[in-house]
């Protein structure tokens, strides 16, 4: 039970103390007590600072008066098949594929390989009218979009060259070397042998 307060019990100042009681109760929250907060399960980790990266230094030229240009080749530069294309094919009703590839790398520092006797094929299909427009696009777009889906692009960086081959072609006969020649041998069975002697 909780305690009185001492002025309570003087009965000429009951006026007074119904008024301290009234403010005791309210200030004092009855006999309630208060527990602590209870500690959170999952401990948070503090992260580290993170780290300020040193941003890359990157030289720059100042072209007129308020131009400034960067010293870094860009990244078509960097990839030739990135570089952007905008090309009109001749308008040879005979043209084929292989010439539309053919234009469309002029001086683009690639050449069209001739490797495989599928690719062979590619070349030779017409060359469709929506194709005798290419661009702006980037040159490995256009290579992909005169192919077709159904033709896969590989470069060769180091000789320059852009091949095509289908999906699943290098798994084909036509690409694998023939196996070397081995001389047959034709084996029995040998028979068991007789337990307890010789035969």
């Amino acid at each position: 039970m909780c305690p009185s307060p001492p002025w309570f019990h003087h009965p000429e100042r009951r006026l007074l103390a119904g008024f301290l009681g009234l403010l005791w109760s309210v200030l004092a929250g009855g006999c309630a007590t208060t527990t602590a907060p209870v500690a959170p399960d999952i401990i948070e980790e503090v992260s580290a600072a993170p780290e300020t990266e040193v941003p890359e230094y990157i030289p720059v030229v100042r072209y007129g008066r308020y131009t400034l240009v960067e010293l870094a080749p860009t990244a078509a530069q960097r990839d030739l098949l990135l570089q952007t294309i905008d090309v009109s094919m001749p308008g040879d009703a005979r043209a084929t594929v292989g010439d539309g590839l053919r234009h469309v790398l002029k001086r683009s520092g690639y050449d069209l390989c001739q490797a495989a006797h599928a690719v062979v094929a590619l070349y030779a299909l017409p060359l469709p009218a929506a194709h005798l427009h290419l661009g702006p696009m980037t040159l490995r777009d256009a290579l992909l979009t005169l192919a077709g889906p159904a033709w896969e692009l590989h470069a060769d960086d180091r000789a320059r060259q852009i091949c095509f081959e289908r999906p699943g072609d290098s798994m084909t006969t036509d690409n694998v070397a023939a196996p070397p020649a081995t001389e047959t041998v034709q084996t029995f069975p040998l028979a068991p042998a007789a337990s307890g002697g010789q035969p």
